[in-house]
């Protein structure tokens, strides 16, 4: 694929329609009740089980935004609670200020900043969900990383082998996607970039634990509505699998905290 298919995936501009309709085609080959039972957290606290679902994309009828809404859609279904955060319908401001960095004479960290710090304080996963522009991700989502991750962070103060974070044992996740084919970002090196880049890097410095990158490639003008669909489901599938893995980690935790109680 040439250089000039890496634009934006949506870039694709799925129609809502479109997406309404292969959702309604999808959810006629959904699991059954029973069986979803076994999968997924059904006796989760959704104030315990919090997802937040950050967002970086213009279009609210792209195949993204339909991503975000599917992943959510499932944590919901798996009795555990979503949080989107769609960064452009908010209004999200990206540029990080001089005053805003833990260095500056006159620290201050912004109420929009402040308010969302308390949004993932009460979160067991972090979902960023974003296309992939000229091979990198949107600005906006750059910028939510510089001015939200990094709020009152020193560098200086930052170690690998012992981090400090808010975030310690939160999961990462991330979902992405392109107009040119995996192998075609691989070629070129943005794949490792990202991977590396992005979802290590936030990983080993904000300790947080690595819940994987789901990618859908090949996302253009006139997909099939078959592929979307079959993405859609790979991302509820994604959905289930990080709602028992969270609900297990849970119940490890407290299991462990009755065992010191009981040895004490």
């Amino acid at each position: 694929m040439c250089a000039a298919k890496e634009r934006v995936d949506d870039e694709a501009r799925i129609p809502i329609p479109t997406i309404g309709r292969v959702r309604s085609i999808d959810r006629l080959a959904r699991v059954q009740p029973a069986k979803r039972a076994m999968t997924c957290a059904t006796d989760a606290d959704p104030a315990d089980l919090r997802h937040v679902v950050i967002l970086g994309t213009p279009s609210p009828s792209s195949f993204t935004h339909a991503v975000a809404e599917a992943y959510c859609a499932e944590v919901r279904e798996c009795g555990q609670a979503a949080d989107l955060r769609d960064l452009y319908a908010m209004g999200f401001k990206p540029l990080l200020s001089n005053a805003e960095r833990s260095t500056a004479p006159n620290h201050q960290r912004p109420s929009d900043v402040a308010a969302e710090l308390a949004v993932l304080d009460g979160a067991a996963v972090i979902a960023l969900v974003y296309p992939l522009w000229v091979g990198m991700p949107p600005a906006i989502i750059k910028g939510y990383i510089d001015r939200v991750f990094g709020a009152g962070f020193d560098q200086a103060a930052l170690c690998p082998d012992e981090p400090i974070s808010p975030f310690t044992g939160k999961r990462l996740l991330s979902f992405s996607t392109s107009a040119s084919t995996r192998p075609w970002l691989e070629e070129h090196g943005q794949w490792t970039s990202i991977c590396q880049g992005i979802d290590s890097y936030l990983s080993s410095v904000f300790a947080l634990v690595d819940g994987g990158h789901v990618h859908f490639d090949s996302i253009v003008e006139g997909v099939s509505a078959q592929y979307v669909r079959q993405c859609l489901s790979d991302v509820r599938e994604t959905a289930r699998r990080t709602c028992a893995a969270v609900l297990s980690e849970r119940h490890a935790r407290r299991n462990e905290a009755r065992r010191v109680l009981l040895a004490s």
